[in-house]
């Protein structure tokens, strides 16, 4: 028997997969909350013949960077727990922290030996860097020794702005998702990951600084979009929303009208998020039942619906199954 999570409600079901019809994505219907959402069946299924490797098409990561120059607005939390949410959904993801202060590995309770900075350097190979912070997720850490590896990229001569593109080549096929947390600012090693990454994630605190950041990262990613053609902005993440309080409402109006396309549901504020952390949790695990929790789901199936992963949704509809996130 399989485990499957409804995305919606979280609620646990047990699922016979070889009773099912043999296709790769079914339609599922949570018979507790009636929410219809897609299913990979090929997760569950290992391939029977050698053969099938080799006719197989080649799979490559979704690379989304979550990217503010304006620091204090959520984009480690975002990260840490949209990366998490995507992995219970079934999907293998990796976090890439390139932040100085190291937070998303402490955020899962982790403290990884090497990370990013041994993987840039060449000391270690990308299996001896990365660690495994939960199913279907992996953290490849950052920290203070990062701040060496930006002086290093600095000093080169010619290409620089492709030296993390360089050294995760070959993580592309192994995983559905790479998730970045950056650091607040821009420095050359945000100006490496807008090369190596194709989307971004923007969190945007509802406040009037961190909107003005919005405005002045936008002009930083425009000299970026002269050189790769293919790297945009695709999520615009209200967070800390109050609904108590008005501006918030007023700011979140002004991104809806700026950002129509890619404005999502706003992360509300909850005192969760900042004990979270203290216990290695994410808000799923830390406080399933809360409100932020909801949230982050909300924008986990935003972005697992927008995935080439899950562009077929033809298949017949299977009753009785649950969410997966």
């Amino acid at each position: 028997m399989n485990i499957i999570i409804c995305p919606k409600c979280l609620k646990k079901h047990s699922v016979d997969i070889a009773k099912l019809p043999d296709v790769d994505i079914v339609n599922a219907k949570c018979k507790a909350c009636k929410h219809r959402f897609p299913v990979r069946l090929d997760m569950f299924r290992k391939p029977q013949e050698a053969e099938f490797e080799t006719v197989a098409k080649p799979k490559h990561a979704r690379k989304i960077c979550v990217s503010l120059s304006k620091g204090g607005v959520g984009k480690t939390t975002t990260s840490v727990n949209l990366s998490a949410g995507l992995a219970l959904a079934g999907f293998k993801v990796l976090l890439v922290d390139t932040d100085t202060q190291g937070q998303s590995s402490y955020m899962l309770g982790k403290t990884p030996h090497a990370g990013l900075t041994e993987l840039l350097t060449g000391e270690l190979t990308l299996d001896e860097v990365v660690v495994e912070a939960r199913k279907n997720l992996w953290v490849l850490g950052g920290g203070r020794s990062l701040a060496d590896v930006k002086r290093l990229i600095d000093k080169k001569s010619f290409g620089a702005e492709w030296t993390l593109t360089e050294a995760m080549a070959d993580f592309d096929e192994r995983f559905d998702f790479i998730i970045m947390d950056t650091s607040p600012g821009w420095d050359q090693l945000t100006v490496n990951v807008m090369f190596y990454a194709n989307e971004i994630l923007v969190p945007v605190a509802l406040e009037v600084m961190p909107l003005h950041g919005l405005s002045e990262f936008t002009k930083s990613l425009n000299s970026i979009q002269k050189y790769r053609k293919d790297i945009s902005i695709k999520y615009v993440l209200p967070t800390f929303m109050d609904d108590r309080v008005e501006q918030p409402k007023q700011i979140q109006a002004k991104l809806e009208s700026l950002y129509q396309g890619q404005i999502c549901k706003p992360i509300r504020y909850n005192e969760k998020f900042a004990s979270a952390p203290s216990y290695g949790k994410t808000i799923f695990e830390y406080a399933p039942d809360s409100s932020g929790a909801e949230d982050y789901s909300c924008l986990v199936r935003k972005v697992a619906n927008d995935s080439m992963l899950l562009r077929e949704f033809s298949a017949p509809v299977v009753d009785g199954w649950v969410r997966a996130i």
